[in-house]
């Protein structure tokens, strides 16, 4: 028996259930899957229609914690020998600004390209507001792999800030965005990620539930 279980909803299209189940990964941490159902809350949650939604969360002994970066602080406090965050102070205090950025911010990008792993709109013509987000993601990116030297934001190994900016590498990707040589090899190394691999392969294989968006954009 598995000593946590985390509930998931749509793999296709839930980018918060992906950094949670990424993050339990890292962690090493034995879990079982849940899948919640495809109800109203769940479709509004992955139409952005939702302001708060209970998924991902992870239940672990006697603790419950369904907020994405409180999961990974909670793992992190659990598992320090996994490095979700930095070993270094300054890198540590870096590693949860960025992280907090993401979790809080970069609305344009997310309602203008949702995540589904099993699209491809090739050319698509990005809006300007979702263009500023784009742009402030990679400049992120490359301000941590100059200083940090890579190949992950951090450095050598993945930290959480690599579990939460991995749904935009899937975006960028779905919506054939265009991207400065740096960003772009960034992008594809997390999407060639094992774990990643193996979410996206359980996507692929996830039933056409959400209609609403399956639709050309």
């Amino acid at each position: 028996m598995a000593e946590a279980s985390l509930t998931i909803s749509s793999k296709n299209y839930s980018s918060w259930s992906l950094r949670g189940w990424l993050l339990c990964k890292m962690a090493g941490i034995d879990f079982a899957e849940r899948l919640a159902p495809l109800d109203d809350a769940t479709r509004a949650e992955l139409l952005l229609l939702s302001p708060s939604f209970l998924v991902p969360c992870l239940e672990h002994g006697q603790v419950k914690v369904w907020d994405t970066l409180a999961i990974a602080e909670y793992l992190n406090e659990i598992k320090p020998e996994a490095g979700l965050l930095p070993a270094d102070q300054a890198a540590r205090s870096h590693c949860r600004a960025i992280c907090g950025e993401m979790h809080s911010g970069f609305a344009n990008l997310r309602s203008a390209l949702p995540m589904n792993l099993k699209a491809r709109h090739e050319a698509f013509k990005v809006w300007a507001g979702a263009q500023a987000d784009i742009e402030r993601v990679t400049a992120i990116w490359r301000e941590c792999l100059q200083r940090y030297k890579g190949p992950y934001l951090f450095g050598a190994t993945p930290t959480m800030a690599d579990a939460m900016y991995a749904p935009v590498c899937t975006r960028f990707a779905t919506y054939d965005v265009k991207l400065d040589p740096v960003s772009a090899a960034y992008r594809d190394l997390i999407l060639r990620w094992a774990p990643m691999l193996e979410w996206t392969n359980a996507a692929r294989s996830e039933p056409e539930e959400v209609e609403e968006l399956d639709v050309e954009f």
